[in-house]
């Protein structure tokens, strides 16, 4: 494949490349190994000369060995690789936004789609021809459901057939235009009548929640500090809260994960939001044992003076009334 480099200004230099995995070694994996690792090495003294340290973020456990055995200081480069990566820079802030508009088309599209009759899967795949369609690469999850299947979170897209005036939600995680991710999430009405209180109800609190998120989001606050000024998730609808209060997000899901005040002595860990994170802040209502939930989720830029809004697909007024 050694024609997909040419004409691209950015690339001086191509060299075929030893595939060093199980699937194309088999029972020579280990011989693969000690070549990948030998041909690295002379590279990397090739370019900085002997004894270099070297960074990795992942890799397979044999491939590191024979490396280190090649006579080159291996350390673990992941936490500097993720926090490098959480701050975007304005070139990739075109890829991210071109992402989420060409994915709000999708999902308009998706909206304009909902009847009673359709199953879970045939409107989902409204969005896949949209992404795809705009150049888009997949969307990562199988997140729609309808009805009883939005309660509790995480049941994927099905045959089920939607009913009439049931809630449909729907996690974007869309892996869109340029290979960003494209992250926030609606919840629908499919009518024809008119949503009932209680679907008022939880729409409201989700959407109490992800605006209360947002606000006191600021530049160099600890990852400790949100938690405890995050919004309360009332009794009801804590078991069945989503495991985040809020993430990373780039080519996709990455790092921090922002996690609620209860789940932080276990789960949580400590940092600074800085700006050039994109977050994206969710919610997610539904009582345990309660028939429908409510997915919401909004995509936004830390700044130096605050949070830009990134994801600008309305909400649902006959929800919020």
């Amino acid at each position: 494949c050694l024609h997909l480099a040419e004409g691209f200004e950015t690339i001086d230099e191509v060299r075929p490349a030893r595939t060093a995995s199980f699937v194309a070694a088999g029972p020579h994996i280990a011989a693969r190994e000690q070549a990948w690792a030998a041909e690295m090495a002379d590279l990397i003294h090739e370019l900085v000369g002997s004894g270099a340290t070297v960074g990795l973020e992942r890799l397979n456990a044999g491939s590191a060995i024979a490396l280190q055995g090649q006579g080159l200081r291996i350390v673990d480069a992941q936490e500097p690789v993720e926090m490098a990566r959480a701050i975007k820079s304005d070139e990739e802030m075109k890829c991210v936004i071109a992402s989420l508009r060409a994915t709000e088309i999708g999902v308009a599209r998706l909206r304009d789609a909902i009847r009673p009759g359709l199953t879970e899967a045939q409107l989902w795949s409204v969005l896949h021809q949209s992404v795809i369609a705009q150049n888009g690469d997949y969307v990562e999850t199988r997140l729609l459901n309808a009805g009883a299947r939005t309660n509790p979170w995480f049941q994927e897209t099905s045959d089920n057939v939607i009913g009439p005036n049931e809630l449909i939600a729907l996690d974007t995680d869309v892996v869109g235009c340029h290979g960003y991710y494209a992250d926030f999430s609606r919840s629908f009405h499919s009518g024809p009548g008119a949503p009932t209180p209680l679907q008022r109800e939880l729409y409201r609190i989700a959407h109490e929640q992800v605006h209360h998120n947002m606000d006191i989001l600021r530049p160099h606050m600890s990852f400790r500090d949100y938690a405890e000024a995050a919004w309360d998730i009332p009794a009801r609808y804590h078991a069945n809260r989503y495991y985040l209060s809020a993430h990373g997000c780039g080519m996709t899901g990455e790092y921090p994960y922002l996690y609620h005040r209860g789940d932080f002595p276990d789960a949580g860990y400590d940092g600074e939001i800085l700006p050039g994170m994109t977050l994206c802040v969710e919610s997610y209502i539904g009582a345990e044992g309660g028939r429908e939930g409510v997915k919401l989720e909004q995509q936004v830029l830390v700044t130096d003076k605050g949070i830009e809004l990134l994801s600008h697909f309305p909400f649902e007024d006959d929800l919020l009334r």
